[in-house]
């Protein structure tokens, strides 16, 4: 079987497993950053620099030309959020109770392929999930007119061509095939046991990414990637129990437009010694594109509306690996996380907030073509409040006031193999860790 046959049988079987696994979001909004056990490892510190090796491709694609020969990544994270809404004793329905731990443990996966074709041109291949959510309070509880429980899933195919211009210079580019589904269900009343009402809807959307690494002098890597906003038409249901869309229970077919943000990432890298590498990175999120999207069913009536309207986001993150020894590196980092979402807007189906993550990892290389990576992180959540009054994007009639509590763990694991023989490869630009 040859390199690219056996690279793109992997991506079927990840692929697989991309589909059967994921997890809630654990990055602002309800995008997954944990795309890579790598980078994560450095609070994702310079990702569109490289230092995710392979898996920062999907930060930025043109990483690809610094990883001479065939290569094939597989990444999975286990996601084990805790999410308390504690309701105030003032809100009418507060003997029905908090809503439980509604964030669910979950495994992210994702997958990652690169061939050199000559000594200038690249071609790649990721299967990733940008996006994800899983929330699922308790069926009965004081805030179930706003939300039980709420799903979001996504996967996204990514090939790209990276050039590798001269010593100094590569980009790459791309484009983005993304299925998008979600599923979000409440309660059409305020007593122990009342109906659900469910919506319904999913749509395959088409983007692109594309990146630039630069290389000033030996040992820096700058890079920037940039993914593009999709636009989804939902397509699907609202399913209703008496008295909600009709006098009796009825399911009506519903488009809604709705746009994923476009996202831009800058790392640097900077080898001070033979041993140790410094990383940093800057994330930009237009969340701001999201808006209000409507609901609409049958002759054009709304039939409901899906209020977001967040803040764009920003992620800061500092980090450094250290060569221990030829088959052992570790790193660490940190990073802070302006979250799109605050209280004029923060709801009961993702009650997200400014974040610090805290992240260890490692690297150990079994021989020139095999290595593994493992990672911890956790991320401490700024203290938040859910306000859902009069004049607030969600009130429908009944005030809900609410504390969270909230943090998450994640451990991270991966394995890089390179398919080709090292001795006979063509030549590539050298990877950052290079001094």
């Amino acid at each position: 079987m040859s390199h690219l046959s056996r690279s793109l049988s992997l991506a079927a079987v990840s692929l697989a497993a991309l589909i059967a696994a994921q997890g809630g979001a654990q990055a602002g909004g309800f995008a997954l950053r944990e795309q890579s056990a790598t980078a994560q490892g450095y609070s994702f510190a310079g990702a569109a620099s490289g230092s995710g090796y392979l898996s920062s491709m999907f930060w930025n694609p043109a990483v690809i030309t610094m990883m001479p020969g065939v290569w094939s990544e597989g990444h999975a994270s286990l996601i084990i959020p805790r999410v308390d809404i504690n309701p105030l004793p003032s809100v009418p329905t507060f003997a029905l109770g908090g809503s439980g731990d509604i964030g669910q443990d979950a495994i992210l996966a994702s997958s990652y392929y690169s061939y050199q074709l000559n000594d200038m041109f690249w071609v790649g291949l990721s299967a990733t999930s940008p996006y994800g959510l899983v929330t699922d309070p308790r069926e009965t509880w004081s805030g179930q007119l706003y939300s039980r429980s709420s799903r979001i899933f996504s996967v996204n195919l990514n090939p790209v061509l990276g050039i590798k211009i001269n010593d100094w210079l590569s980009v790459a580019a791309g484009p983005s095939l993304q299925y998008f589904d979600i599923r979000l269900k409440r309660a059409a009343g305020i007593t122990p046991g009342a109906p659900s009402v469910i919506l319904d809807g999913d749509n395959t959307g088409f983007g692109f990414t594309a990146g630039v690494t630069l290389t000033p002098f030996v040992g820096t890597t700058i890079g920037i990637g940039y993914r593009s906003r999709i636009d989804h038409e939902l397509e699907g249901t609202v399913t209703a129990p008496a008295g909600v869309l009709a006098p009796i229970a009825a399911q009506v077919p519903i488009t809604a437009d709705l746009t994923t943000p476009d996202q831009v990432t800058v790392g640097i890298s900077h080898a001070f010694t033979p041993a140790l590498t410094v990383h940093a990175g800057f994330e930009w999120t237009n969340w701001s594109v999201l808006k209000t999207p409507l609901v609409i069913g049958p002759g054009g009536r709304v039939v409901t509306d899906l209020p977001l309207n967040y803040d764009d986001g920003y992620f800061y993150s500092l980090g450094f690996d250290y060569k221990l020894n030829d088959q052992l590196t570790v790193r660490a980092g940190v990073a802070y996380e302006d979250s799109p979402i605050d209280t004029r807007v923060r709801s009961t189906r993702l009650p997200d907030s400014n974040r610090i993550w805290a992240s260890i990892g490692a690297t150990y290389q079994w021989n020139d073509k095999l290595s593994f990576d493992v990672a911890y992180s956790h991320i401490f959540a700024s203290e938040g409040d859910i306000r859902i009054v009069p004049g607030q994007q969600d009130f429908e009639g009944l005030p809900f006031l609410a504390d969270v509590d909230s943090a998450v763990d994640i451990v991270s694991a991966a394995v890089r193999y390179r398919w080709d023989d090292p001795k006979v490869a063509i030549p590539a630009a050298p990877i950052v860790r290079k001094y």
